[in-house]
């Protein structure tokens, strides 16, 4: 992690390298369009300076979310416009002055301003990773009981409780007789009764009534006694 460190800081230190050289370049640029007084110029190079000035405070000052990280990006970029535009026009105009023709003298201070970009982006992203990795990093500390307190402990292993089953009450339902010793309860108490009559006692219908009434009357007149086949032939004397 150290070699990686010190890799980012060389790469950093080349990084602000190019960004001072593309400060000096629209700086130059800036002051040779003014006029030839010290008044004008420090006009003319107040632009690059303050660019410069920014760029080295969000790439070295820790950035932290809020609302006050957000305005000073906001500032940056500001600054770094009204920079853009000043320089373009200065050197712009130096180009020209000094044998440039064509588009050369509009197209050349977009390579300055470029390197200047990149060159600031790149040293913003260089100190928050330099940042993330010096930053000690907080470790919550453990607390883990004493030994003897986990050794006089009792390991109980908790059991599932049961599920609780409700009791449903069973209603005792006492099973009615069936039609047919209904009717013949009633037959017996009304001896002589029409069908009719024993079907309304029985609370059963007549056509009920009648079945029941001929199934008893089949089983009444089966033969008792002896089958007639059965008897021996007496022979006579």
């Amino acid at each position: 992690m150290s070699q990686d460190l010190e890799r980012l800081k060389r790469i950093g230190w080349a990084v602000r390298a190019v960004f001072t050289l593309g400060i000096t370049a629209s700086l130059a640029g800036n002051v040779l369009h003014a006029e030839d007084n010290a008044i004008s110029q420090a006009i003319s190079a107040w632009s690059p300076m303050a660019l410069l000035l920014t760029v080295e405070l969000i790439s070295r000052v820790p950035v932290r979310k809020g609302a006050a990280s957000y305005a000073r990006l906001a500032a940056t970029a500001v600054i770094a416009g009204i920079a853009a535009w000043v320089s373009y026009w200065h050197m712009a105009g130096v180009a020209t002055r000094y044998g440039e023709t064509g588009a050369s003298p509009f197209l050349l201070p977009f390579s300055v301003d470029g390197l200047i970009v990149v060159a600031s982006i790149s040293l913003v992203e260089i100190g928050g990773r330099i940042r993330s990795m010096t930053e000690p990093v907080i470790e919550t500390p453990t607390v883990s009981a004493p030994a003897s307190v986990v050794a006089d402990t009792p390991s109980v292993v908790a059991a599932d409780p049961a599920p609780a089953v409700e009791k449903v009450p069973v209603k005792r339902v006492t099973p009615r007789p069936a039609s047919a010793a209904k009717v013949a309860k009633v037959a017996a108490k009304m001896p002589g009764a029409s069908a009719v009559a024993i079907a309304e006692k029985a609370g059963v219908s007549p056509s009920t009534a009648r079945r029941h009434l001929a199934a008893q009357r089949v089983t009444n007149a089966s033969p008792t006694g002896p089958d007639p086949a059965e008897i021996p032939v007496l022979a006579a004397a």
